[in-house]
Protein backbone atom coordinates (compact mmCIF):
# COMPACT_ATOMS: atom_id res chain seq x y z
CA UNK A 1 0.00 0.00 0.00
CA UNK A 2 1.54 3.33 -1.21
CA UNK A 3 1.58 6.18 1.08
CA UNK A 4 -0.02 9.28 -0.02
CA UNK A 5 2.58 12.67 -0.64
CA UNK A 6 2.22 15.84 1.62
CA UNK A 7 -0.14 18.14 -0.28
CA UNK A 8 1.60 21.17 2.23
CA UNK A 9 3.49 23.74 -0.12
CA UNK A 10 7.21 23.55 0.47
CA UNK A 11 7.88 26.90 2.02
CA UNK A 12 5.19 25.74 4.80
CA UNK A 13 7.33 22.05 5.49
CA UNK A 14 8.91 22.81 9.22
CA UNK A 15 12.36 21.95 8.16
CA UNK A 16 12.34 25.08 5.26
CA UNK A 17 10.12 27.72 7.62
CA UNK A 18 13.27 27.40 9.97
CA UNK A 19 15.69 27.72 7.77
CA UNK A 20 14.08 30.63 6.18
CA UNK A 21 14.03 32.10 9.90
CA UNK A 22 17.27 31.62 10.33
CA UNK A 23 18.06 33.22 6.85
CA UNK A 24 15.70 36.25 7.56
CA UNK A 25 17.65 36.35 11.13
CA UNK A 26 21.37 36.85 9.98
CA UNK A 27 20.08 39.21 7.20
CA UNK A 28 18.12 41.25 9.76
CA UNK A 29 21.51 41.11 12.29
CA UNK A 30 23.50 42.30 9.26
CA UNK A 31 21.21 44.92 8.21
CA UNK A 32 21.68 46.63 12.16
CA UNK A 33 25.46 45.74 12.08
CA UNK A 34 26.04 47.63 8.67
CA UNK A 35 23.32 50.73 10.14
CA UNK A 36 25.34 50.81 13.31
CA UNK A 37 28.58 50.94 11.48
CA UNK A 38 27.06 53.86 9.33
CA UNK A 39 25.96 55.81 12.09
CA UNK A 40 29.20 55.70 14.29
CA UNK A 41 31.41 56.65 11.36
CA UNK A 42 28.75 59.52 10.43
CA UNK A 43 29.56 60.73 14.47
CA UNK A 44 33.07 61.69 14.42
CA UNK A 45 33.93 65.28 14.13
CA UNK A 46 34.28 66.89 10.53
CA UNK A 47 35.23 69.90 8.65
CA UNK A 48 32.63 71.45 5.88
CA UNK A 49 33.45 72.28 3.55
CA UNK A 50 35.75 69.09 3.30
CA UNK A 51 37.49 71.01 0.06
CA UNK A 52 38.75 74.45 -0.48
CA UNK A 53 41.03 76.00 -3.05
CA UNK A 54 44.47 77.18 -2.62
CA UNK A 55 45.28 80.27 -0.98
CA UNK A 56 41.30 80.84 -0.74
CA UNK A 57 40.30 84.42 0.83
CA UNK A 58 37.57 85.21 3.02
CA UNK A 59 36.06 81.70 3.93
CA UNK A 60 34.30 79.78 6.34
CA UNK A 61 35.14 76.52 7.97
CA UNK A 62 32.60 75.16 9.93
CA UNK A 63 33.76 72.32 12.97
CA UNK A 64 30.67 69.88 13.39
CA UNK A 65 30.76 68.06 16.95
CA UNK A 66 28.23 65.35 17.57
CA UNK A 67 28.07 63.69 21.36
CA UNK A 68 28.34 60.50 20.56
CA UNK A 69 28.04 59.07 24.35
CA UNK A 70 24.41 57.91 25.77
CA UNK A 71 24.81 59.46 29.05
CA UNK A 72 27.34 61.82 29.26
CA UNK A 73 27.57 65.66 27.42
CA UNK A 74 30.26 67.40 25.38
CA UNK A 75 31.07 70.14 27.70
CA UNK A 76 34.55 71.07 25.96
CA UNK A 77 35.99 71.17 22.46
CA UNK A 78 39.87 71.94 21.50
CA UNK A 79 40.52 72.69 18.21
CA UNK A 80 44.51 72.55 16.91
CA UNK A 81 45.35 74.45 13.65
CA UNK A 82 48.33 73.92 11.86
CA UNK A 83 50.86 76.08 11.66
CA UNK A 84 53.62 74.27 9.58
CA UNK A 85 51.04 75.73 6.70
CA UNK A 86 48.73 78.22 8.69
CA UNK A 87 45.70 80.07 8.48
CA UNK A 88 45.76 84.17 8.58
CA UNK A 89 43.62 86.16 9.51
CA UNK A 90 41.39 83.68 11.90
CA UNK A 91 38.17 84.83 13.84
CA UNK A 92 36.20 82.77 15.75
CA UNK A 93 32.14 83.41 15.57
CA UNK A 94 30.34 83.75 19.06
CA UNK A 95 28.41 81.11 19.68
CA UNK A 96 25.13 80.94 22.36
CA UNK A 97 26.32 79.70 25.71
CA UNK A 98 30.05 78.86 24.58
CA UNK A 99 33.17 80.88 25.40
CA UNK A 100 36.24 81.39 22.63
CA UNK A 101 39.49 81.25 23.92
CA UNK A 102 42.11 82.11 21.24
CA UNK A 103 45.70 81.27 21.52
CA UNK A 104 48.38 82.52 19.25
CA UNK A 105 51.96 81.34 18.55
CA UNK A 106 54.72 82.51 16.85
CA UNK A 107 55.87 80.74 13.37
CA UNK A 108 58.69 78.66 13.03
CA UNK A 109 58.83 80.19 8.98
CA UNK A 110 56.92 83.54 9.04
CA UNK A 111 54.49 84.26 6.25
CA UNK A 112 55.24 87.20 3.30
CA UNK A 113 52.03 88.41 2.15
CA UNK A 114 51.13 91.97 0.41
CA UNK A 115 50.27 93.63 3.48
CA UNK A 116 53.61 92.59 5.31
CA UNK A 117 55.20 89.78 6.73
CA UNK A 118 53.04 87.59 9.56
CA UNK A 119 55.28 86.30 12.38
CA UNK A 120 52.51 84.67 14.36
CA UNK A 121 48.99 82.84 14.02
CA UNK A 122 46.28 80.92 15.91
CA UNK A 123 47.31 77.63 16.96
CA UNK A 124 44.54 76.84 19.03
CA UNK A 125 41.01 77.94 19.69
CA UNK A 126 39.02 76.00 22.93
CA UNK A 127 35.32 76.23 23.56
CA UNK A 128 33.68 76.24 27.06
CA UNK A 129 30.75 76.81 29.19
CA UNK A 130 28.28 75.27 26.43
CA UNK A 131 26.91 71.66 26.66
CA UNK A 132 26.05 69.56 23.86
CA UNK A 133 23.62 66.92 24.94
CA UNK A 134 23.60 63.14 23.90
CA UNK A 135 22.11 62.81 20.24
CA UNK A 136 22.78 66.26 19.49
CA UNK A 137 25.88 68.24 17.69
CA UNK A 138 26.68 71.63 17.57
CA UNK A 139 28.86 73.76 15.00
CA UNK A 140 31.82 75.41 15.30
CA UNK A 141 32.58 77.94 12.87
CA UNK A 142 36.00 79.66 11.84
CA UNK A 143 36.60 82.53 9.69
CA UNK A 144 39.95 83.02 8.02
CA UNK A 145 41.26 85.59 6.05
CA UNK A 146 43.47 83.67 3.71
CA UNK A 147 44.52 79.86 3.01
CA UNK A 148 47.88 78.12 2.34
CA UNK A 149 48.72 77.77 -1.13
CA UNK A 150 51.95 75.50 -0.28
CA UNK A 151 49.84 72.20 1.27
CA UNK A 152 47.59 69.85 -0.29
CA UNK A 153 45.70 69.21 2.69
CA UNK A 154 45.33 70.96 5.95
CA UNK A 155 44.71 68.43 9.73
CA UNK A 156 42.49 69.91 12.48
CA UNK A 157 43.31 67.49 15.52
CA UNK A 158 40.69 68.59 17.90
CA UNK A 159 40.10 67.14 21.87
CA UNK A 160 36.34 66.97 22.82
CA UNK A 161 35.24 66.33 26.47
CA UNK A 162 32.51 65.11 28.27
CA UNK A 163 30.69 66.04 31.09
CA UNK A 164 32.18 62.41 33.15
CA UNK A 165 35.90 63.95 32.07
CA UNK A 166 36.47 61.18 29.23
CA UNK A 167 38.36 63.08 26.77
CA UNK A 168 38.06 61.58 23.19
CA UNK A 169 41.21 62.33 20.47
CA UNK A 170 40.00 63.23 17.35
CA UNK A 171 43.69 63.26 15.87
CA UNK A 172 44.38 60.19 13.89
CA UNK A 173 45.53 60.91 10.20
CA UNK A 174 45.57 57.77 7.75
CA UNK A 175 48.30 57.13 4.84
CA UNK A 176 47.62 57.18 1.40
CA UNK A 177 45.61 53.84 0.59
CA UNK A 178 44.53 53.21 4.26
CA UNK A 179 41.59 52.59 6.29
CA UNK A 180 40.13 55.25 7.97
CA UNK A 181 41.69 55.38 11.30
CA UNK A 182 38.87 55.14 14.66
CA UNK A 183 39.37 58.64 15.68
CA UNK A 184 40.06 60.01 12.65
CA UNK A 185 40.85 64.06 13.01
CA UNK A 186 38.89 66.64 10.52
CA UNK A 187 40.93 67.34 6.93
CA UNK A 188 40.35 69.74 4.87
CA UNK A 189 41.85 68.89 1.15
CA UNK A 190 43.39 72.20 -0.95
CA UNK A 191 42.72 71.68 -4.67
CA UNK A 192 44.70 73.85 -8.03
CA UNK A 193 43.87 77.35 -7.41
CA UNK A 194 40.69 78.77 -9.22
CA UNK A 195 41.08 80.92 -12.15
CA UNK A 196 40.81 84.90 -12.71
CA UNK A 197 38.64 86.78 -12.30
CA UNK A 198 38.65 87.94 -16.04
CA UNK A 199 38.72 84.20 -16.83
CA UNK A 200 35.45 83.58 -14.55
CA UNK A 201 34.09 87.01 -16.60
CA UNK A 202 34.72 85.04 -19.90
CA UNK A 203 33.77 82.08 -19.29
CA UNK A 204 30.72 83.96 -17.84
CA UNK A 205 30.15 85.88 -21.62
CA UNK A 206 30.90 82.64 -23.16
CA UNK A 207 28.35 80.74 -21.87
CA UNK A 208 25.60 83.69 -22.18
CA UNK A 209 26.79 83.65 -25.38
CA UNK A 210 26.45 80.21 -26.35
CA UNK A 211 22.67 80.11 -24.65
CA UNK A 212 21.80 83.29 -26.62
CA UNK A 213 22.96 81.37 -29.94
CA UNK A 214 21.27 78.09 -28.90
CA UNK A 215 18.05 79.92 -28.17
CA UNK A 216 18.29 82.21 -31.40
CA UNK A 217 18.20 78.72 -33.07
CA UNK A 218 15.51 77.01 -31.17
CA UNK A 219 13.28 80.29 -32.06
CA UNK A 220 14.13 79.45 -35.94
CA UNK A 221 13.25 76.12 -35.77
CA UNK A 222 10.34 76.50 -34.24
CA UNK A 223 9.31 78.93 -36.69
CA UNK A 224 10.29 76.59 -39.57
CA UNK A 225 8.20 73.87 -37.69
CA UNK A 226 5.54 75.95 -38.04
CA UNK A 227 5.08 77.07 -40.92
CA UNK A 228 6.00 74.04 -42.62
CA UNK A 229 2.90 72.42 -40.37
CA UNK A 230 0.67 75.19 -41.90
CA UNK A 231 1.53 74.48 -45.33
CA UNK A 232 1.01 71.05 -45.01
CA UNK A 233 -2.12 71.92 -43.13
CA UNK A 234 -3.36 74.36 -46.44
CA UNK A 235 -2.54 71.30 -49.13
CA UNK A 236 -4.34 69.00 -46.97
CA UNK A 237 -7.31 71.11 -47.02
CA UNK A 238 -6.80 71.55 -50.82
CA UNK A 239 -7.02 67.85 -51.46
CA UNK A 240 -10.03 67.27 -49.72
CA UNK A 241 -11.45 70.21 -51.40
CA UNK A 242 -10.30 68.21 -55.13
CA UNK A 243 -10.97 64.90 -53.14
CA UNK A 244 -15.16 66.38 -52.83
CA UNK A 245 -15.36 67.92 -56.45
CA UNK A 246 -14.15 64.78 -58.09
CA UNK A 247 -16.62 62.96 -55.92
CA UNK A 248 -19.37 65.27 -56.90
CA UNK A 249 -18.88 65.43 -60.76
CA UNK A 250 -18.96 61.31 -60.79
CA UNK A 251 -22.07 61.46 -58.98
CA UNK A 252 -23.51 63.97 -61.42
Amino acid sequence: MTSAKSSAPPFSRPGVRAALRRAGLVTALAAVGVMTAAGVASAHVTVHPETYAKGATDGVLSFRVPDEDDSASTTEVRLFLPTDHPLLGVLVSPRDGWTAKVTNTKLKTPVKTDDGTITDAVSEITWTGGRISPGQYEDFDVAFGQLPDDTDALTFKALQTYSDKKVVRWIETAGRGDAEPENPAPVVKLTAKSANSADSANSTASTATSASASASVSDSTARGLGIAGLVVGVLGLVAAAFAVRRGRERSA
